[in-house]
Order: structure tokens, then sequence, then C-alpha cells
């Protein structure tokens, strides 16, 4: 058993910036009003504070939501220029995102040139 999300999950960055200091119920409900998804739908939805360096997740599990936080301690979390709405990532994405890395234009290091 593992936790975390199926290959199937989308992944949705939340445009903006919002009030970290909600919990389950306050984001549950900007996902359901503002952005007119279900949080219960077993996607993942990504929010971003003010000064760029917290970020929340939520996602239901199928037994409950989970709300997990992370904080870089230096730099700050790409995030798309958007004011409002959201942007669909990848689960590739989603770890670069994580990681602070710029998800937006990845660079690969090698590129395989033959096949034998």
């Amino acid at each position: 058993m593992t936790i975390g999300p199926v290959a199937e999950t989308r992944v949705w960055i939340v445009a903006g910036l919002t009030d970290l200091r909600r919990g389950f119920t306050g984001l549950s409900a900007l996902v359901q009003t503002a952005l007119e998804q279900n949080p219960f739908s077993g996607h993942v939805f990504v929010f971003r504070g003010r000064r760029g360096d917290l970020v929340k997740l939520l996602w239901w599990d199928g037994d409950g939501l989970c709300l997990l936080a992370k904080r870089l301690e230096r730099g700050r979390f790409v995030w798309p220029q958007a004011e409002s709405g959201t942007v669909a990532l990848t689960r590739a994405q989603l770890s670069m995102l994580l990681e602070g890395i710029d998800w937006r234009r990845p660079e690969r290091t090698w590129v395989p040139r033959y096949a034998v």
C-alpha cells in the first residue's frame, strides 16, 4: 500500500494567491464555489500563499480529505501568472513543483541517440 494519488488523478494548481490559514473546510469550499469543482473527486488541488514559499494540497483519498503542506527553506514555488482559475499539471510536474523546480520548462540533461 502506498500513500498518494493513483495514476488517473488530475492535479490542479489554483491560480492566484490563497489565504493559507484556511483548513479542510475553507479550502474545500473554495474548490466548490470559486473553481466549481468537486473536492471529493479524487483530484489534487494545490494552493499557494502570499509569500510563495508555502503550498497546501487538498486531496480526497476515498476515505477522507487529506491536507498536506510544504514550506521551502529557500526560494519560492513557481506559480502561473493567471489571477484566477486552474492550471492542470502532470504528476511529474507536481513533483518538480514540490522540489522548487520550474515545472513549466524542464530541460533534459541527456537525450538518447541510438537504440542499439
